[in-house]
């Protein structure tokens, strides 16, 4: 079965995104520093800095991964959860938050679980955050549906991902290079072309920047930017 038809249900993307990332996790950080060109860690620091995090400040990192976003958040002051569905991340996360170098006065709270049924009560942070998060929903809409219940009354929802350039022939390209380059590293690291042609993939599904901002609106958002980064390869998305 293809990458592209095991994704195409809500079902069967929740299996596959769990067993990849099951997989991938011990390599995570390295793969995301390759396909941005190194600017990974810089794209989540501004994040991080358009949240103007203080030390009131309530915030979720979902899909945390390994934490870059949760620390950065922390760093500042944030009082900070970081959630992910995949075990060995945040087993990489505690690891990392445990280092004397790098941890902060208050470090985040990781734990294990699902962005469509957060275990948290409606209301209960300023802020939430996600790196590639939205894009690796099974159901997107349910994904902003639960976020937007456990932020407080203007809250903010700031999410970093790949966009879809509405351009044929940029997108054409940038998705080649995706395939190309994932399918090179994935062989190398874990002789399994196919598993970083799950970005690809993933991204002809996802409805791009403009669309995830439609989403936004009619999902009750009212006040949404989109920032372009990586001229219009990536995105930021700054909902409230």
């Amino acid at each position: 079965m293809s990458v592209r038809d095991a994704i195409a249900t809500p079902a069967g993307k929740r299996q596959y995104v769990r067993a990849l990332f099951a997989t991938v996790a011990d390599r995570y950080d390295l793969m995301t520093r390759l396909l941005s060109y190194g600017q990974d860690r810089r794209w989540k620091r501004r994040l991080a800095a358009m949240a103007s995090p203080g030390p009131r400040l309530r915030a979720l990192d979902l899909a945390t991964g390994t934490g870059d976003i949760a620390f950065a958040l922390a760093g500042c002051g944030a009082a900070v959860v970081g959630l992910d569905i995949t075990p060995r991340m945040v087993e990489l996360a505690r690891a990392k938050a445990a280092r004397p170098s790098s941890r902060p006065r208050r470090p985040p709270r990781f734990l294990v679980g699902d962005m469509l049924a957060l275990p948290f009560p409606a209301r209960s942070f300023d802020l939430v955050t996600t790196g590639y998060g939205l894009r690796n929903a099974a159901d997107l809409p349910c994904a902003v549906d639960e976020i937007r219940r456990v932020l407080r009354p203007g809250g903010r929802l700031l999410s970093l991902d790949f966009n879809r350039p509405s351009n044929p022939i940029l997108r054409s390209a940038w998705l080649t290079y995706l395939s190309i380059a994932g399918g090179i590293a994935g062989w190398v690291l874990h002789r399994d072309p196919d598993t970083y042609r799950y970005i690809p993939a993933s991204i002809r599904a996802y409805p791009g920047a403009d669309g995830v901002a439609r989403l936004m609106r009619a999902r009750g958002f009212t006040r949404i930017a989109c920032h372009r980064v990586l001229g219009g390869l990536m995105a930021i998305h700054d909902a409230a």
